[in-house]
């Protein structure tokens, strides 16, 4: 058994708490939830107690914000999962409101991914982008699947370099420079190289 050592109320909404067991923040907590399952500091209780009391009694409001969070656009499962965590919901709560959006059809993954490259392939490289999708939550799979059908990039790596380029003086530093920023971006190697040929006026 822990004991709740503390329930303060949230800064930013007051309807809600905070819910600390020996000292430590464990949740957050609609205060009508609170107040109607008599918690109180000093409550001797266990953890599982308290994350069963959130899951039962909070499903429906963490689903509410999640379905919030998402509207303004696409987000991957595991932002929905951060958000959720943010706002002070268990796991056993996160992952009922994460199969629930996912079968409403809300989160999906391939779909995001696919989006995701379709938005920023002309700004950044292959490399770059499967980098930013496992930090989005992808696994190798859905990532590489997202990239199957990019092809050749030495278009986008043109345009990247000619953007970067412009305004500066035209000599072998900013050539360097440029072909730099090209690989940061996540461009083949070949693909830099063309391009600063490209910007150099060795090539056609």
């Amino acid at each position: 058994m822990k004991t709740i050592t503390a329930i303060t109320p949230q800064v930013k909404n007051a309807k809600r708490c905070n819910i600390f067991l020996d000292g430590e923040f464990l949740c957050g907590m609609e205060l009508e939830t609170v107040v109607k399952n008599r918690l109180k500091a000093g409550m001797q209780i266990d953890e599982d107690t308290l994350e069963k009391v959130q899951l039962e009694s909070e499903r429906s409001v963490a689903l509410d914000r999640a379905m919030t969070f998402l509207s303004g656009s696409v987000k991957s499962e595991k932002q929905t999962r951060d958000y959720l965590k943010e706002k002070g919901f268990t796991p056993a709560v996160c992952d009922n409101v994460i199969e629930k959006l996912k079968e409403y059809g809300f989160l999906d993954d391939e779909y995001y991914a696919k989006r995701y490259v379709e938005t920023y392939s002309d700004k950044k490289g292959a490399f770059l982008l499967k980098q930013e999708l496992k930090r989005k939550g992808m696994d190798e799979e859905t990532a590489e699947n997202a990239l199957s059908d990019l092809g050749d990039q030495t278009d986008a790596a043109i345009a990247v370099a000619e953007k970067y380029a412009r305004g500066k003086k035209s000599d072998a530093q900013t050539l360097q420079k440029t072909y730099r920023y090209l690989i940061s971006k996540g461009f083949s190697f070949d693909e830099a190289d063309t391009a600063v040929k490209r910007l150099k006026g060795d090539e056609e």
